[in-house]
């Protein structure tokens, strides 16, 4: 996984450069306990994401965490290429959840 400000990783550039997008340096930042209060929904790509988030937040009593394919009608996690090398795969599942976690906050 990149580190705050690197490059974006290699199998991921030649997925993105194949379809065209962009995918300048980024810059990350951790998830912080208050972000729990500022935002109505967190989306995390696997269940260890998800227990590293009730940890923090000690639980998640508004249910406001959930995996981002739940948002697709999927219970099941975002393909992890660290370990599948099918950047392919990860980057439909992201695109997948990402269109459905868009068209489930536009009803909100």
């Amino acid at each position: 996984m990149p580190r705050h400000g690197s490059d974006v990783h290699a199998g991921t550039r030649r997925v993105l450069e194949a379809k065209g997008i962009p995918c300048p340096r980024r810059a990350a930042r951790l998830v912080r306990r208050e972000d729990y209060d500022t935002y109505d929904v967190i989306a995390a790509m696997d269940e260890e994401n998800m227990r590293d988030l009730s940890r923090l937040f000690g639980g998640d009593p508004a249910r406001k965490c959930r995996l981002l394919l739940s948002f697709a009608g999927e219970d099941r996690e975002v393909a992890d290429p660290w370990y599948t090398g099918d950047f392919e795969k990860t980057y439909r599942d992201v695109v997948r959840g990402c269109e459905a976690l868009l068209a489930f906050l536009s009803v909100r």
